[in-house]
Parts: structure tokens; C-alpha cells; sequence
């Protein structure tokens, strides 16, 4: 098929394209670099059209939807940091430029694999998080839950879209990590941890470090991605995509200290330092995964540590 990535250039949207590839699909990849990088599509740049562009163009979204069968949607502002430090361009970007994506796909009749978030289920206490539970936010004023609000919109006018004939499936990440992962711990707790444990500097955990998480190996996260797009089974659903095997953020910071063989120690920070009074935090996220696996025979496959030491190997190859 004709494809479109959005966010391409990401660091999940490159190893989409590089799958897409292999598997004989003609991509174009439309990217703005704010936060993607040229170099993650080294191993696919033969084979793509790289279109260095904004979804915020709706001229340029439209022209590229109207070329293509299926649209994956990847380009969004991630990171808890980032959300905080920039929530209006943050807001924009994952609300205008969906909007600009989806209607393009509703407009065009071109089938949409829309990528969102575990974020959606905000402070919610339940787990396992399943994909109709209840969403629990904190207030407007506390900037961090403009991103799962941003996301839960563009989900909403996904499937509002679908019950006038788009062809479209959702899937929520759940703490993806893996070569090409930002290092400069953009969105990301691994690699900033990495980061900090290579240079033998104290491995900053916020709060506790009692808070868990889910982390999904992006090969697994590709997979999900993949079926979720390409099976028919999937239209109008949307799915948890992650590993529901549970880890407290201390224990992933030891477990980093131990295989880089890093000298470094945790220091606890609270989250007041990181990012200013109000700040909330969810104290565990843990996916139900038994849709996607009844529906699309999804299973996370890859063990954290074995995820680990692929990522380590890659980033030091990478950073000498």
C-alpha cells in the first residue's frame, strides 16, 4: 500500500517506516525534525519520500493524504517536560494538526491508525487501565493533563469521523523504549536514566521512585501498531499497546546501574524540583492488553531486560 507516517522521523514513526519497508509498502514520511531526527531514517531513506513539513499545514496534510491508502498518525508533542514547559504550542500541535490529519483521512476516504496514549486514563487509581474505563484528571490549572485532554480530543473526533464511514483504529502506548530513543531524555524515563548512568552521574528519580510503570520494547510497540492498522478487525476499536509487566521506577534505575556497570547512585528529587508547584504524578499505569491480544493476537514478547541491553548496545555504538 501507499503509506503516510506522520512523525516519521520520531523515534517509534522510524522504526514504523523501517517495518513498513520491509514489508514492501511505499511510505512517505511527513516530519517537522522539531523533534524527530533525519538520522533515524538512515536504513529506510532509499525507499521513502521524506517530506520536511508540519501538520499544521493543512495544505501539505491534504495533499499528502490525498496520495496514499493508510495514514499513521505518530507527529505529536510528547514528554512530560515539554508539555509543562510549552503547554500552548504543545496544545496546538496535538490538537490542530490531528484535526488537520483526521479530516484530511474523513475527506480523502483514506484509512487512519491513530497513535495516543497511555496518558488518556490520567490519575485514575484502577488497574489494569482498560480501554473504556473512566478518565481521572486533575484541574486546568495543572499544565501536565493538557496532553491527555489534547489526546482524548483527537480520539473523540477519530471515532466521531468513524460513525460517518472513516476507516480508523486507536492505539494507547504504554512507555515505549528502544534504539533511537531521544538522549537527551526527551519523553522518556529510560533514556534519561541511560543518559545519567553512561556518564556515572546520580540517576535523578523523581518523588519515591515507588511509581511503576510499563515498558514496551518498540519492536513490540511497532508490532501493535502494525496490526492494529492492517487488520480489518480493528476498525473503529482502539487497543492498549504495551507490556503489562509492572516496575517500580527505583527498580529500573538499579536495574540500569547494574548492566551499564554505571558507578552512579539514584538521588531522589522531588517533583516540585522538576517542573514547579501543582505538579501531579500517576502512581501506577498498568495496561489491560486482553483486547488486543483476543483481537489481534498482540503479546509484548520482549523482556525488559533484554530490551534494556538492546538499547544499551545501540547507544553505545551510537555515542562513542
Amino acid at each position: 500500500m501507499r503509506t503516510l507516517v506522520t512523525g516519521g522521523a520520531g523515534y517509534i514513526g522510524s522504526h514504523l517506516v523501517d517495518r513498513l519497508v520491509s514489508l514492501g509498502h511505499e511510505v512517505v514520511v511527513l516530519d517537522d525534525l522539531s523533534t524527530g531526527n533525519r538520522d533515524n531514517l538512515t536504513n529506510a531513506k532509499s525507499h521513502i519520500q521524506f517530506v520536511h513539513g508540519s501538520i499544521l499545514n493543512e495544505r501539505v496534510v491534504d495533499k499528502l493524504v490525498r496520495r496514499t491508502d493508510l495514514v499513521f498518525h505518530l507527529a505529536a508533542a510528547v514528554g512530560v517536560g515539554h508539555i509543562v514547559a510549552k503547554p500552548l504550542e504543545s496544545l496546538i500541535a496535538n490538537t490542530r494538526g490531528a484535526e488537520h490529519v483526521i479530516e484530511a483521512c474523513a475527506r480523502r476516504e483514506k484509512k487512519l491508525l491513530l497513535a495516543s496514549t497511555s496518558e488518556i486514563y490520567g490519575k485514575t487509581s484502577k488497574t489494569p487501565m482498560s480501554e473504556d474505563d473512566d478518565r481521572v484528571l486533575g484541574a486546568t490549572t495543572v499544565s501536565r493533563w493538557g496532553y491527555s485532554t489534547a489526546k482524548a480530543l483527537d480520539e473523540h473526533l477519530a471515532l466521531a469521523y468513524a460513525a460517518h464511514g472513516l476507516r480508523m483504529s486507536v492505539v494507547r502506548y504504554f512507555n515505549s523504549y528502544g534504539p533511537r530513543i531521544d538522549p537527551k531524555g526527551y519523553g522518556s524515563v529510560v533514556a534519561s536514566l541511560l543518559r545519567q548512568a553512561l556518564a556515572n552521574e546520580p540517576l535523578t528519580v523523581h518523588g519515591d521512585g515507588n511509581q511503576t510503570r510499563c515498558f514496551t520494547f518498540v519492536d513490540d510497540t511497532v508490532q501493535g501498531t502494525l496490526r492494529a492498522a492492517l487488520d480489518d478487525k480493528a476498525e473503529g476499536n482502539i487497543f492498549n499497546i504495551g507490556s503489562d509487566r509492572e516496575t517500580t521506577i527505583n527498580d529500573l534505575a538499579q536495574t540500569i546501574i547494574r548492566m551499564s556497570g554505571s558507578a552512579s547512585r539514584v538521588e531522589h528529587v522531588s517533583y516540585e524540583q522538576r517542573y514547579g508547584r501543582g505538579f501531579e504524578d500517576t502512581k501506577r499505569r498498568v495496561p489491560d492488553v486482553r483486547k488486543a491480544r483476543t483481537m489481534l493476537g498482540f503479546s509484548a514478547d520482549v523482556s525488559l531486560e533484554d530490551g534494556l541491553e538492546r538499547t544499551l548496545q545501540w547507544w553505545r555504538a551510537t555515542y562513542k
